[in-house]
């Protein structure tokens, strides 16, 4: 299962958002190192197409998708020289797929630190940049000394040379406009900020107001990020208490009471799985409705070996319809007597939102 880390600064929200995404149990306290060994939890996927397909098919069993969320120690200035939970830190964050910076953006004199939510960035991104400059100097220097004898490594070579000098100024690898090849070719080292990013603006209760123009603000700080870095921004104490009422009525009408909608926590979600490079393809009946997970990009016969290896092993097609046309219709039944189910072979490359069947012989 992929899995996002959520960094910030002691006291930014970090363990209250894990509870809110995950229903753990994750001690959030307003003091530094609260959190010291990484919190695990799973995160549903909301997903309203999932929903409305389990709905017209009346299926007993609904399966969301999820990732995994990890709560990690809080970081502060020096971690990558050792200060606060330094290198154990470093190595917890290390093993996630995306990050999640949870930026402080509220005022709270029993809550210490800053709350600048542009100050909560400065330190974790030179933080995380000066880790990573640690690896890839290392990495150069042995890189260097191949090279007299194996030209090969050239182009390893330039990406390291190019996140040098990028890391040397202190600028993560995610806004320091690097290729996509040396990206890939930095992939093996896992670098901390050669990943993709969600920065979550944490506004308190009385300043939900603020929040588009504490978005705004952080926003701006990455315009020269592309599109590796999202910004969203919310209350994380509300949104920890709405995720706690069972009730989806209950939760709906406490949101929109504040005026939230949905609440900022499904989007987040979202946007992470989106990140991630995650898509949703969809299979429903009377016995079960669920999402699958797929890569962008994944081809038919990949989207059946997430089900088992045995349906990519002897794929013989897919049958596909998009949900919003196939809940139009109202069955699946019904699709098919109208010819609408469409049959693909092993190039066809899946899309986000697909309702499939596999047909097999192993």
């Amino acid at each position: 299962m992929e899995r996002f880390g959520l960094v910030g600064l002691p006291n930014a929200g970090k363990s209250s958002l894990y509870n809110a995404l995950t229903g753990g149990g994750a001690l959030a306290a307003p003091y530094a190192f609260a959190t010291k060994d990484p919190n695990i939890g799973v995160a549903k996927v909301p997903d309203d197409r999932l929903d409305r397909l389990a709905a017209m098919s009346k299926s007993r069993n609904v399966v969301h998708a999820a990732v995994q969320v990890v709560d990690i120690g809080g970081l502060v200035e020096g971690a990558s020289k050792g200060e606060g939970l330094g290198n154990k830190f470093l190595a917890n964050i290390r093993e996630v797929d995306a990050i999640v910076l949870v930026l402080r953006a509220f005022e709270d004199g029993d809550v210490a630190g800053p709350s600048d939510p542009l100050e909560h960035l400065r330190v974790v991104e030179l933080e995380l940049a000066l880790a990573d400059l640690e690896t890839v100097e290392k990495r150069l220097a042995q890189a260097e000394r191949q090279s007299k004898l194996d030209r090969s490594i050239g182009d390893e070579l330039d990406a390291l040379r190019a996140a040098n000098a990028a890391l040397g100024e202190g600028r993560p690898l995610y806004r320091a406009g690097l290729s996509a090849d040396h990206r890939a070719l930095l992939a093996p080292h896992f670098l901390l900020t050669n990943r993709r990013v969600l920065a979550v603006v944490n506004v308190g209760e009385d300043e939900l107001d603020r929040i588009p123009e504490a978005e705004a603000r952080v926003a701006a700080e990455f315009n020269d990020a592309g599109d590796n870095v999202e910004v969203i921004g919310m209350c994380v104490q509300l949104e920890a208490e709405a995720a706690a009422i069972t009730d989806p009525a209950e939760r709906a009408e406490m949101l929109e009471g504040f005026g939230l909608g949905e609440g900022a926590l499904f989007r987040m979600v979202r946007s992470a799985y989106h990140l991630l490079g995650l898509r949703t393809f969809l299979t429903t009946g009377e016995k079960e409705s669920r999402a699958w997970t797929f890569y962008d990009g994944s081809t038919a016969p990949q989207c059946a070996g997430r089900i088992h290896t045995d349906f990519q092993r002897g794929f013989i097609r897919a049958e596909v319809i998009a949900w919003d046309e196939l809940l139009e219709i109202g069955s699946w039944h019904r699709a098919k007597e109208l010819g609408k189910i469409r049959l693909e072979g092993k190039d066809y490359v899946a899309r986000d939102g697909d309702v499939m069947e596999f047909r097999f012989n192993v």
